[in-house]
């Protein structure tokens, strides 16, 4: 009869001492590396990390319970070609992210909207609320505008578009158009753009048969192509070039710790980006182009961003 208790001869039991010991090595490694990627990312985010007075962020409870955010996004034209001074917000959005749809409205905003710029006293421009007041101003006006709380706010330069999609490996872009612009082609149809081209593909407006209007649609579809890359498991393996493009070009109010939960509880509802333009109609106000928002046009982006929001 087999001897059913045998122990394991000589040359299994070092096998699995060595099996044993290559696994703890890698946990060891694994805990190691998650350990500097955490490091590094709380580095970053304390760099850029920049209060506001007039956000309403979520705290933890609410994150853990995939509570729906939004986030105030301004491109400012500085960064780039030369500029230093705080400048205008020449790109304005909001994003609101709901985990439970899983899924990501982001709407852009005229820069040339008419509007109250709140704490100013004056009817200007959208865009010059953040020259005349900064980010506080910018998030009161808009909140106002559009009748939603705003969450967190995000400001990144040119020059930011430009490193960032870069570090992300590029992003994919469906041109409706051919165009030329500073001398590089953009062919009509699916291409990738680097850093340089994609700047380039979202500060074009003047060929674009619908204008600005065009140009917030390339907008948003440039952004919409960096959250998508920057949850991609490439972009984890390249997350120090992520980094290193941010700390100098970007400046929020999310912190390490709602970074730490939004990766855990919101990472789907970035795979599924929709995008939509509040559309305006131009006007002159004292040799002044504008743009006005309709009321039912207003009403109609109002109610998309209050339902992402109730969920």
């Amino acid at each position: 009869m087999r001897n059913k208790g045998r122990r394991p001869s000589g040359k299994l039991k070092k096998t699995l001492i060595l099996l044993v010991s290559i696994l703890l090595v890698l946990v060891g490694l694994i805990t190691a590396t998650a350990a500097k990627v955490l490091y590094d990312v709380k580095g970053v985010t304390d760099e850029v990390y920049e209060p506001a007075k007039k956000t309403q962020p979520l705290d933890e409870v609410s994150l853990n319970q995939k509570k729906s955010f939004s986030v105030l996004l301004l491109g400012v034209d500085t960064g780039a070609l030369g500029r230093t001074e705080r400048g205008r917000s020449d790109t304005l959005m909001v994003a609101t992210v709901n985990p439970n749809t899983k899924k990501t409205v982001i709407v852009s905003i005229p820069r040339d909207t008419y509007t109250e710029i709140v704490g100013h006293d004056t009817m200007d421009k959208v865009n010059h609320a953040y020259a005349f007041g900064g980010v506080d101003m910018a998030a009161d006006t808009v909140a106002q505008l559009l009748a939603i709380p705003i969450n967190y706010y995000v400001v990144i330069n040119m020059k930011g578009i430009e490193t960032l999609v870069d570090s992300v490996g590029g992003i994919e872009v469906d041109n409706p158009f051919a165009f030329t612009y500073e001398e590089t082609e953009f062919p009509a149809g699916s291409q990738y753009l680097n850093g340089n081209k994609a700047l380039k593909y979202v500060r074009m407006r003047y060929d674009d048969p619908e204008g600005d209007y065009g140009r917030q649609g390339r907008q948003r579809e440039v952004i919409a192509g960096i959250l998508k890359q920057m949850v991609s498991i490439k972009s984890l393996r390249n997350y120090h070039s992520i980094l290193n493009s941010l700390g100098d070009n970007l400046q929020t109010d999310i912190t390490f710790n709602d970074i730490e939960l939004l990766f855990r509880n919101y990472r789907e509802a970035f795979n599924q980006v929709d995008s939509e333009q509040a559309m305006g109609e131009g006007f002159m106000l004292d040799e002044i182009s504008y743009q006005s928002i309709p009321l039912d046009e207003l009403i109609r982006i109002q109610t998309l961003l209050k339902e992402q929001l109730a969920n």
